[in-house]
């Protein structure tokens, strides 16, 4: 039985309809159900349902979007740092392997040599590397608190994006904003990123992080030149000046933007399609 935590959220609903497709028994859970951010509340409900694989797909990313993190500290603390490390003492005390959905927004940039972020590089956009967003100060406390844990996958997601209009499809969002920021950056189809995570399981890849990114980068502009070319031909998009203007004028927070490596997943065999073509595959099944 897979136990999914935070299942009616935007990545949760995702891997449901994973699960459901391919006919997969699984429980989702949600926080009013069952208080699992209570270890031993989560203790009883992993032996009660004989998990043999956790996912934690919950956590606090902020509506509409990170600025909101800067407002409600304390829920995007004890959702992004505190959770996973109950999530950890409750399947250690069982000897429940599981999945932690993380963020590749603890990055910013490339390395100093220009190259993509491995897995195994310092988080360089983080409380300990500042200037950051709150947002991903705490996603990379929770990072650190599954430092050597047993039986534990931790997957990176960055900016995630399907064919279905929605406020938290970057797609959507690219549409929806009045001016952008020209950034390069890896991003996640959804429906890819679901299915390389549960394959890391089945396939019994080796325990640790990934990156899980369509392989390659894309910046703004490319996104706004596929959205005119599937979908708006006559729109036009009207970008800032420069970082600096967009702080000004539409962010309370500093936005990663960053590019990750994906070979380790590669490697493993859990690898996604090029992000050119998953966002091109995308806007060819829009769903408004």
């Amino acid at each position: 039985m897979i136990l999914l935590l935070g299942g009616s959220g935007y990545v949760g609903s995702s891997f449901r309809s994973l699960f459901e497709v391919r006919h997969i028994p699984y429980r989702s859970v949600a926080r009013a159900e069952v208080d699992y951010y209570d270890p031993a509340r989560l203790v009883a409900l992993i032996e009660q349902t004989r998990t043999t694989f956790l996912i934690n797909a919950a956590g606090y990313t902020g509506k509409p979007n990170v600025d909101a993190c800067e407002i409600h500290k304390a829920e995007c603390l004890l959702g992004n740092a505190v959770l996973p490390g109950v999530i950890r003492s409750a399947c250690e005390a069982t000897g429940t392997p599981w999945g932690h959905v993380s963020s590749g927004c603890i990055y910013s940039g490339r390395t100093a040599d220009g190259t993509a972020f491995r897995e195994d590089d310092p988080p360089n956009f983080s409380f300990r590397r500042p200037p950051c967003s709150f947002y991903s100060g705490t996603k990379a406390i929770g990072e650190e608190v599954l430092d050597g844990a047993s039986g534990c996958y931790i997957w990176r997601l960055r900016i995630p994006f399907d064919h279905c209009n929605s406020p938290r499809n970057y797609l959507t969002k690219v549409l929806s904003y009045q001016c952008l920021l020209e950034a390069e950056n890896s991003i996640s189809h959804l429906g890819d990123f679901v299915t390389a995570c549960f394959a890391c399981w089945e396939r019994r890849v080796p325990f640790g992080t990934y990156n899980l990114t369509n392989p390659g980068s894309v910046n703004t502009r490319q996104v706004v030149d596929l959205l005119r070319q599937y979908l708006q031909p006559q729109r036009e998009f009207r970008f800032f000046a420069s970082e600096e203007e967009f702080m000004q004028k539409a962010a309370k927070a500093p936005r990663s933007n960053c590019v990750l490596d994906t070979t380790k997943s590669e490697a493993a065999g859990v690898a996604m399609r090029p992000v050119h073509q998953a966002i091109q595959e995308a806007l060819t099944r829009w769903q408004p």
